[in-house]
């Protein structure tokens, strides 16, 4: 049903362009909204409204009809380049500054522009199209007048709707009806929050006992909701029906919602409106996220400023050998447009092409299936990784626990003795308290509903347990809990499970607990406490009229809820210790290996105990076993802080382990001199990390070293990180698609990282720096030609070529060769995988370098003076001659010097080249107002282009020739 349609989670872009909708009342107020406010709603009432509400209606589109046109072309002309060329094709209509046909300007300018409003449209109408999809959605809604079928666009604050299985819940709705019997229902929320675990909702309790739907029409009432936020995990509000004696106060949370974007997963639902279309949860979470600019973009725009720089030069240059002779303010404008080529217009383009071609032969590869690019703007960085930050639970791991001990405070077992906690259960299970074990142990879960819980005994008796409450998981609390009351006889027992850390201030002292902990952590295990407490039933009383108190409250409901709850988490008693195992991930060993002689470093930031954290650092092998572990210990001031540092900066070569405590003191105090120590060592490993230290570190190492920055990560704990990195990596894992749907490029498998690196970031970083020099040469090259051109002939502001001459240079007759580059790879795949050595040249910036950039300058300036100065000395008595000569010889040049760059032939490449020069030779035809056509068929035009060609060219296959001979790459000898 509904279910498939591909709905867009937070990534998706608005059409307001905030960096984030979470202000929703600066948003609101930009805008011209009011602000957001609480509301009443009155059940299937929406005419009584207090206020006005927005139309549920989900626009994704960046532009309408009207804005999209002057809006892609601002977003262009905002950048100076794009500027400059505006500027240089609007200086044509200006007599005194024209230089030719207008064409020649305005059709490169108008090829780019036409690309990005091409790119742009079908962005839009895909947009569009899957807007329209969701809005245009059939839901049911019950009326006076029965149930009628409504557009997902056309509903409104108030309405009741029904919600069939595998529906999209249309808007944010409060729960009040289910058909399943165990009354309750569960939802996906994948498409809101990336969780794949089912999320269990609950209706409101008065209105799930309505003999029928339609009667939820005949009561008054009414659902007070807090005002719009964007707060998906949480909601406050009460439901009260006026119309019974007394009135029916309930409190709701977030387990009554029905957020828009969920998906019903469970039997049919009913529930009431109460957010609409801007005030969606889901709306409000969307954000642009960080727009991320490669290094690689950013030294390309350094290149492009020094060409700026020389072409002023050249210009002024020209009109100082003039004297400044009349009007030479004129002659610099006419300069700067005839040597305007210096900077290439199609160089943008080209790159951002080839990025496209790069993350498609990323999503194409079927030895890492899966992957997804979901920001092809950035895939050079890849190819330029220093630093690897990656969490551990899920990434690293399996997030899949394998049960390894039990501890009881005086006995201790393990997997080989679960025979003997068997027999031991099966001793005690005569009548006593509720101990839940699996079944493999002899106590089985026999049936679980949202009252009660059934157990069989390993004597075959039925165990019946009323459930009084329930106290969720949250990542704050780090622990949950629940009361139940034994139905044979009647004791009520509160049990709590959580992590040490928490659960070690909860629980009556014992000698045991933390030495144990510690035990367990040394292991590798993940360790959870289990305690309980009996309550009478004038405790649980007094405690349930708080609590409920508590939850009916509007302001402040969270923390009075904890208050109330805390009351009773004191002094209870400690039953055992579980340690869980968590197996790595396939081929974790040799993937961190690989990207260890690289010449990256890894650093692992994890939520977890020191000693675990530590015990997976070597399991794993990001610490090798010939080094050595430094253990920051544990500092609280500045003093302390001083002397580990000056402890820690006596040694050498050593992996680095540290605490979330003591990292934050060390950043507060010695920010500077913990990251040059932390730098210089071969791992490191962080442990309590908590999401912001983690998004703090990546930051750090940036704006310390400079170098680029990848962060891996499987859980809604590691967006900040990725989203913060330079370059982010999601894992699909069992903790959901948040860190996936957040990062430029989603894997399944940490495993698929090293190839991810090794092979797509090398290439795709070594074919746009060869791209990007290569373009360049060809706009040099060119303007070269025109200097010596204007020089001879006493530096006139005359065109060279002018016409569809300058226009295919730069298009039909070099475009396909000059692009076929984004197919060059040095060595093989297999070969990359197996020597990841190779990585390590690229990360000082070899391949796009101000040396790489002023020898591609040298042999532009070269190759243009000498194709040049050959025709002017070889032509013999027309003008024209020069232009066939030098032009034929210009296109066969640039052809030849592709096939030199060229390192590994592909059968795309070589079409490239037979079908450029084939689209020339065809083309001499119609270019006889430029061209003269019965020349170029002699056999002098031939042998003196020929000559020209060859003295341009050849010397660079002798140097190529040599180099390699004498000074050969590494990847060379590996290819040999």
């Amino acid at each position: 049903m509904t279910d498939n349609i591909p709905l867009q989670p937070v990534r998706q872009k608005k059409r307001m362009d905030s960096k984030h909708r979470g202000g929703c009342c600066e948003c609101l107020r930009c805008c011209g909204r009011r602000e957001p406010r609480p509301r009443s709603v009155w059940l299937g009432h929406p005419e009584k409204r207090d206020q006005r509400y927005p139309r549920n209606v989900i626009n994704n589109q960046k532009y309408n009809f009207f804005t999209f046109l002057p809006g892609v072309l601002f977003n262009q002309f905002k950048y100076f380049f794009n500027l400059y060329f505006l500027l240089l094709a609007c200086s044509q209509f200006v007599v005194e500054m024209r230089l030719g046909a207008l064409y020649t300007y305005w059709v490169p300018l108008g090829f780019v522009l036409a690309v990005t409003v091409i790119r742009e449209a079908a962005e839009e109408l895909r947009c569009y199209m899957r807007d329209k999809e969701v809005n245009s959605q059939i839901y049911s809604k019950l009326t006076a007048r029965g149930t009628v079928k409504v557009k997902s666009s056309n509903i409104q604050v108030g309405d009741l709707i029904i919600v069939e299985k595998n529906q999209r819940v249309p808007a944010d709705m409060i729960f009040l009806r289910t058909s399943e019997k165990n009354g309750s229902c569960f939802l996906r929320t994948d498409q809101l929050d990336g969780e794949t675990d089912w999320k269990l909702r609950l209706p409101v309790t008065c209105t799930q006992r309505l003999p029928t739907a339609s009667d939820l029409l005949q009561i008054r009432s009414y659902v007070y909701a807090e005002e719009p936020n964007i707060d998906i995990h949480n909601f406050v509000g009460t439901f009260t029906r006026e119309d019974s004696d007394p009135p029916v106060n309930e409190s709701l949370s977030i387990e009554n919602t029905l957020w828009a974007s969920t998906v019903i997963a469970s039997g049919t639902v009913v529930g009431v409106v109460l957010y609409t279309g801007r005030e969606l949860r889901s709306v409000m979470n969307t954000s642009n996220p960080r727009s991320k600019i490669g290094l690689f973009d950013l030294e390309v725009n350094c290149l492009t400023k020094i060409l700026f720089g020389a072409l002023v030069v050249v210009s002024l240059v020209m009109v100082a050998l003039q004297h400044f002779a009349g009007r030479w303010y004129l002659q610099i404008i006419r300069f700067l447009l005839l040597f305007s080529n210096i900077i290439p217009i199609s160089l943008r383009v080209n790159l951002d092409m080839g990025k496209i071609v790069y993350s498609w032969v990323i999503r194409r590869d079927s030895k890492i299936p899966g992957t997804v690019v979901r920001s092809s703007t950035i895939p050079e960085q890849l190819g330029r990784i220093s630093y690897l930050l990656t969490d551990k639970t899920g990434t690293l791991t399996q997030n899949e626990m394998v049960f390894k001990r039990l501890h009881l405070g005086t006995v201790a077992y393990g997997l080989d003795s679960m025979d003997e906690v068997q027999s031991h259960i099966f001793s005690i299970y005569t009548q006593v308290a509720l101990v839940q074990w699996t079944e493999s142990v002899g106590l089985t879960l026999v049936g679980r509903d949202q009252s009660s819980v059934q157990l069989r005994s390993p004597g075959g008796h039925i165990l019946n347990f009323t459930i009084l409450q329930i106290f969720p998981f949250t990542y704050e609390s780090k622990r949950m809990g629940i009361i139940v009351r034994d139905e044979s006889t009647g004791e009520i027992t509160f049990y709590m499970k959580g992590a040490d850390v928490v659960m070690a201030g909860i629980v009556q002292y014992n000698d045991w607990l933390e030495e144990e902990c510690g035990n367990m952590a040394r292991e590798g295990l993940r360790v959870l406490v289990v305690a309980k407490k009996s309550l009478t039933e004038e405790q649980y009383q007094d405690f349930e009229a708080r609590y409920v108190q508590a939850k009916l409250s509007v302001h402040d409901r969270s923390l009075k809820v904890a208050t109330v709850i805390e009351s009773l988490e004191m002094e209870m008693e400690l039953l055992c210790l579980t340690g869980v195992e968590d197996q790595l991930q396939t081929d974790v060993r040799p993937t961190l290996e690989t990207l260890r002689n690289a010449g990256i470093k890894v650093w692992m930031l994890t939520g977890d105990k020191l000693e675990t954290a530590t015990c997976t650092a070597k399991n794993a092998h990001l610490v090798t076993r010939t080094q050595d572990i430094h253990i920051f210990r544990l500092v609280t001031n500045r003093g302390e802080a001083h002397l580990e540092l000056n402890a820690f900066r006596r040694k050498h070569d050593c992996a680095l382990v540290i605490s979330g405590d003591s990292l934050e003191v060390c950043l507060k105090y010695y920010e500077c001199e913990f990251m040059e120590l932390a730098c210089q060592c071969p791992a490191v490993v962080c442990c309590r990390c908590a999401p912001t230290q983690k998004a703090q570190i990546v930051r750090l190492l940036q704006e310390r070293t400079g170098r680029l920055t990848c962060a891996v990560g499987d859980g809604g704990n590691d967006v900040s990180m990725i989203q913060e990195a330079d370059c982010g990596v999601g894992v699909e894992g069992k903790e959901g698609k948040q860190a996936s749907l957040a990062a430029d490029f989603s894997i399944t498998q940490f495993k698929h990282l090293g190839r991810l690196l090794m092979v797509h970031g090398r290439n795709s970083y070594k074919r746009s720096a060869a791209l990007s020099q290569f373009v360049i040469h060809r706009s040099l090259c060119i303007s070269t030609m025109q200097a010596v051109f204007s020089s001879v002939f006493y530096f006139a502001s005359v065109p060279l070529y002018q016409g569809f001459l300058i226009i295919g240079y730069s298009t039909i007759y070099t475009m396909f060769p000059v692009f076929s580059l984004v197919l060059d790879k040095d060595v093989k795949s297999e070969v990359a995988m197996l020597y990841p050595e190779l990585y390590k040249d690229l990360l000082k910036g070899r391949p796009l370098s101000y040396k790489t950039f002023l020898i591609w300058v040298l042999i532009s300036i070269y190759q243009g003076s000498i194709i040049m100065y050959g025709a002017l000395l070889l032509f013999e008595s027309e003008f024209v001659h020069i232009v066939a000569i030098s032009f034929t010889s210009l296109i066969l040049t640039e052809l030849l010097m592709v096939a030199l760059t060229i390192q590994t032939w592909h059968w795309l490449m070589i079409v490239a080249e037979l079908l450029s020069l084939s689209c020339y030779i065809a083309s001499l035809v119609f270019l006889h107002e430029f061209i003269d056509v019965y020349f170029i068929a002699t056999l002098s035009f031939l042998w003196k282009v020929t000559v020209i060609t060859l003295v341009s060219c050849l010397p660079l296959y002798v140097l190529k020739y040599l180099r390699r001979r004498f000074s050969p790459p590494s990847y060379s000898k590996l290819t040999s």
